[in-house]
């Protein structure tokens, strides 16, 4: 179902299936509702088509005056996405998986695309609407976030996005759920405890790039390019971290990055990186010198230092997601 869903070429029983314009108007809440539920942007997008295929068979009788078509939509989301859910399997970053390791130690076996909370592009997530609620749909998709909302059970998790980040009302969620406004209060109530005690430290509220961080990244680009390994060490931050699913391996520390840069020279001197943007957060198209797709290496900025890369070596599989180029291209 992947990549053919409701209004994007799907057919059913043999004739083109046309969505409604007020169910695919939709889509970006929804998908950026389902991300934060199953933490993969390809289990939301297939969460998302099941929702509308769902709601386009049945939308002949829908009743909009016994409940709002928004409801209606996130009711069929919500239930698709627990029922994705029942599996034991929490997604997570390497980072919540053990201590961190030394430069220069073995990778270990890595560990399948389920096990990872993987990035979604600013393409896929709402682009309108009131700043402030774009500045927390933003943060509420930064990667952190959205590992720390693994350890709620599904439906504390349900309630928690829907109060805490949509700004749903409690008998609007308990509507939602089939449940009582007391229940869902104290499972928000639970959710936030447990937020709480597993989220790290907060990070800076969202904000469009400033001009020192524009420079930042400038600076950043330019030496990685070059593979000036001395200029990029002095754009960490003292505790930033490095990671790179699917392996659960991390390191902390500039100096350790730092070694490992050193290590990678023969494989990454040479890279160029195309900007894009994941999780709210800049991101970059890693190519090899050869031009073959690398990993996307999601950053996370902070104090004016760089503070965290993921890079997700499975670019084969990510890159088409974000509308990058299967090869470097030519002339750039």
């Amino acid at each position: 179902m992947r990549g053919s869903g409701p209004g994007k070429g799907r057919r059913e029983q043999g004739g083109p299936l046309e969505i409604d314009p007020r169910l695919e108007a939709q889509r970006p809440a929804l998908i950026g509702y389902c991300y934060r539920m199953l933490g993969s942007a390809f289990e939301a997008e297939d969460a998302v088509q099941e929702t509308l295929l769902r709601a386009w068979r049945s939308f002949g009788s829908f009743d909009e005056t016994r409940a709002p078509l928004r409801s209606w939509l996130f009711t069929i989301a919500t239930n698709i996405c627990l029922d994705m859910l029942r599996g034991p399997q929490r997604r997570a970053r390497a980072m919540d998986l053990g201590p961190s390791s030394r430069a220069g130690t073995a990778l270990g076996a890595p560990l399948p695309e389920t096990a990872w909370v993987q990035p979604i592009p600013e393409s896929l997530l709402p682009a309108h609407g009131d700043p402030a609620e774009l500045a927390i749909e933003r943060e509420t998709v930064r990667l952190a976030f959205v590992a720390a909302l693994q350890y709620l059970p599904p439906r504390q998790r349900a309630v928690l996005i829907l109060r805490e980040v949509l700004r749903w009302q409690a008998a609007e969620v308990a509507h939602l759920l089939g449940t009582t406004v007391a229940s869902v209060n104290s499972a928000l109530q639970r959710a936030r405890a447990t937020l709480d005690a597993k989220s790290p430290a907060p990070t800076e509220p969202f904000e469009p790039l400033d001009q020192a961080q524009q420079e930042l990244l400038t600076r950043y680009v330019d030496a990685f390019e070059r593979y000036d390994i001395t200029t990029l060490t002095s754009l960490l931050h003292e505790d930033a971290k490095m990671s790179m699913p699917p392996f659960t391996w991390w390191l902390r520390g500039p100096a350790e990055i730092s070694t490992a840069w050193n290590a990678a020279d023969s494989v990454c001197r040479g890279s160029r990186l195309i900007p894009v943007v994941a999780n709210g957060s800049p991101a970059f198209g890693q190519y090899l010198a050869s031009g073959k797709p690398w990993a996307l290496v999601v950053l996370g900025l902070s104090g004016g230092r760089i503070t965290e890369l993921t890079s997700y070596l499975e670019a084969e599989r990510v890159f088409p997601l974000f509308g990058l180029p299967g090869e470097f291209p030519s002339g750039r």
